[in-house]
């Protein structure tokens, strides 16, 4: 932690200046909702909350906080699952916050570009392209809070990442104040810059440790004229990879999006939201949308092939939309699977990523594994099997063994990450590290990642000021020739291990 000065006592006179003493809080009855992350996992304090309202403001801001050595933690909707947002409990951090910096500055129709400000909320910046005839396909259940901002660094994915990528390959350049509180705008709208090191790609997903986003160019698309959503029954994990298989083969870039969902999470919604009834009655399911700009036969295309899939008995059954209020009744019911979960208790949350071959397997190796240590232990998967991100989360369904399950974390994390990294997957595909897994790191990270990472950070910021105590593991050996270090899996003596 930055060794504190004493110009940090007059830091609040000094923030005010810069934005008005309106846009600083200090009091902790105004600062408490912006404490909390939103899964209520993690409690810190701050000093302030500054709210600037232009990027000059927000470089002004930082190189205050820069001078008096007082770390910065920027939030934006606050909609984070890694705790990445949140201050720690030692009162020092000023918080960050860029909603009143809401602008799409230009709309470039020509080059298919949105600038848009870092606390657009996403459904905003949706809204901007929709109404200009575009279509930004970033698509997140959070969507109503989650901020631009957030989504850039976070590195954003959600369930249109199959066809369009996630948020790095929506964005063709950003604008952000780096840890000397200069700003570097890199606002282009170049779909090819290879004009030496790309630093929007290295501050994309550094979760605010390396610089604070203030705009963004962000790539549009056009409108599509026809989709088809489709809720589709099988029997297994397995049947759903083959279906993605001819369903990608049938339709290429048409596919859009392929989520995957375990009976469990349809138990779930169910019980906590019984006004969104199930189109089917189905081991497991798929929710399948097919986009198509331009010919409306690749939605008879795509009847005859789930029709075919039901006569040969590799689907259960098939719901498939006629109107855009069935299409949103389908996606309410996946995005309601998360506030589901939550409703029903807490629970262990994995946010993992496997090649999409792999991912029934993991299935097949992990339940055993948990249920030899946690008798019953309740699993639930779905997600984007169309690229491969899985979210598995864990609970008892009595609340006594649930806490026990809990109190049991970090054991039950080291088997699922075990096996994740075993398969060749990463134990984070799109919710980040945060404070969450930043210890994990040393486990399934090679030494030589882990201190090429520890140099960015400390040559960007060797103040340590922005965002400390996210992503970056703290007290471990960072040389790439540690000793029992494995280069392949990223394991070495160095990383406290879990007998098991």
């Amino acid at each position: 932690m930055p060794k504190r000065l004493e110009a940090s006592t007059h830091l609040p006179d000094t923030l005010a200046a810069i934005v008005g003493g309106a846009n600083v809080l200090v009091d902790p009855a105004e600062l408490a909702p912006f404490l909390t992350d939103w899964r209520g996992r993690y409690q810190g304090r701050a000093r302030a909350l500054v709210r600037p309202g232009n990027t000059e403001e927000v470089a002004a801001v930082v190189r205050a906080c820069l001078s008096a050595r007082i770390p910065i933690v920027p939030q934006g909707g606050n909609t984070g699952l890694c705790g990445g947002a949140t201050p720690d409990e030692s009162g020092d951090a000023v918080m960050l916050q860029l909603r009143r910096m809401n602008r799409a500055r230009a709309l470039d129709l020509e080059n298919n570009v949105l600038i848009a400000e870092a606390g657009c909320t996403l459904l905003e910046a949706q809204a901007a392209a929709r109404n200009a005839g575009r279509l930004f396909p970033l698509s997140l259940a959070s969507e109503g809070s989650c901020q631009i901002g957030g989504n850039l660094a976070t590195n954003a994915g959600g369930v249109r990442a199959l066809r369009y990528g996630v948020m790095r390959d929506l964005t063709l350049g950003v604008e952000a104040i780096l840890p000397d509180g200069k700003i570097w705008s890199g606002l282009h709208t170049l779909r090819k810059n290879n004009a030496g090191y790309d630093l929007s790609n290295l501050l994309i997903g550094s979760e605010g440790t390396l610089g604070i986003f203030t705009a963004a160019a962000l790539k549009l698309y056009p409108l599509p004229q026809k989709t088809m959503t489709c809720w589709l029954g099988l029997a297994s994990p397995e049947a759903a990879i083959v279906l993605l298989d001819k369903v990608q083969a049938a339709f290429d870039s048409r596919l859009v999006a392929f989520e995957m969902i375990c009976p469990l999470a349809g138990e779930l919604m169910r019980r906590h939201f019984p006004e969104l009834s199930l189109p089917l009655d189905a081991p497991w399911s798929v929710l399948c949308e097919l986009s198509d700009c331009s010919h409306a036969s690749d939605l008879t295309a795509a009847e005859t092939l789930f029709a075919e899939c039901l006569a040969a008995g590799e689907l259960s059954g098939a719901a498939l939309s006629r109107s855009l209020r069935e299409q949103e009744a389908f996606w309410r019911r996946r995005e309601c699977i998360s506030e589901a979960q939550k409703q029903e208790g807490d629970s262990i949350k994995h946010d993992i990523a496997l090649p999409i071959s792999r991912v029934a397997e993991f299935l097949r190796r992990i339940k055993p594994l948990l249920n030899e240590r946690f008798p019953g232990i309740r699993h639930t998967a779905y997600g984007h099997l169309g690229d491969g991100n899985l979210h598995f989360n864990l609970s008892m369904p009595d609340a006594a063994e649930n806490e026990r399950l809990l109190d049991n974390e970090a054991l039950v994390n080291r088997i699922v990450y075990d096996c994740v990294d075993e398969l060749g997957g990463s134990i984070s595909a799109e919710h980040g590290i945060g404070q969450l897994k930043r210890e994990m790191l040393c486990r399934y990270k090679s030494a030589a990642a882990l201190s090429a990472m520890r140099i960015v950070k400390t040559a960007l910021d060797p103040r340590g000021i922005m965002n400390p105590g996210k992503v970056l593991p703290q007290d471990i050996e960072l040389s790439p020739l540690s000793p029992g270090h494995s280069p392949a899996s990223g394991r070495g003596e160095q990383c406290p291990l879990l007998e098991i």
